[in-house]
């Protein structure tokens, strides 16, 4: 199968860095393509951000359906553009934070996710429940690092972020983490052996689900919310998102 996995944001570091965790954990036949869209933020770390790296992640899928992928990834914690994105993909899209708290929840009564900027934080109780899992999540806890302080060679980020989860672990009384940024993706195994609890990445969670509904023949429903949009005008720069 092919899987199509969407760096929302354009910092190719991070997106070779993901595509990199996805085919460590995909199986042998599965072929990972890693990509960042051609326009949108160099990093996702509000509403803002999130809203204007949509029309990039939806082209990758419009590209990705020509190219016959059979399921995609959205590799960032905030899973902008999911919904859009299943309405036009014929087959599952997966959102890594959707992914990596049905998985918490699945090998612990209760999690807590440590992402970056405390400003996200909002964005991830949101995600929690919006997605039935609010009452597995203790906390969401920031390291308040940049997005892109975990690409800065040098960078004191692995300790910060260990620190956090040994704090989450031991104040919030949670069972396993969620790690709340696709460029935590490479700390995961670090971060478990440090504190010895689970710590769930949402990359490779995201790339086993999207194996497993493939493998399965399951594909998105078009009926009802999900259905392919339906055929009208679009204009100026979005012209050329108007579908047929």
């Amino acid at each position: 199968m092919k899987l199509k996995i969407i760096n929302p944001n354009t910092t190719q570091s991070m997106t070779d860095k993901i595509g990199q965790c996805a085919r460590a954990v995909a199986m042998p036949d599965t072929q990972i393509v890693a990509v960042s869209p051609r326009m949108g933020p160099a990093s996702i770390e509000s509403h803002y951000d999130e809203a204007l790296s949509v029309p990039g992640i939806l082209d990758e899928v419009l590209l990705g359906e020509q190219e016959h992928v059979d399921g995609y990834v959205i590799a960032c914690f905030g899973d902008p553009g999911l919904y859009a994105a299943r309405e036009v993909a014929r087959g599952p899209v997966i959102g890594i934070a959707e992914a990596a708290m049905h998985a918490a929840s699945m090998i612990g009564t209760s999690f807590s996710v440590v992402t970056t900027l405390a400003r996200t934080c909002n964005i991830a109780w949101h995600l929690a429940e919006r997605y039935g899992m609010k009452r597995f999540c203790r906390n969401v806890r920031a390291s308040d690092l940049p997005v892109l302080e975990l690409e800065r060679p040098g960078s004191d980020a692995r300790r910060i972020i260990t620190e956090a989860c040994r704090v989450a672990l031991a104040e919030d009384q949670s069972d396993c983490i969620v790690l709340g940024c696709a460029g935590m993706t490479d700390l995961c195994a670090e971060i478990s052996d440090a504190t010895g609890a689970p710590v769930i990445d949402g990359v490779s969670c995201a790339v086993k689900m999207a194996e497993a509904l493939v493998s399965l023949r399951l594909s998105t429903s078009k009926r009802g919310d999900w259905a392919r949009p339906l055929p009208k005008a679009y204009t100026g720069l979005l012209a050329q998102y108007a579908l047929g």
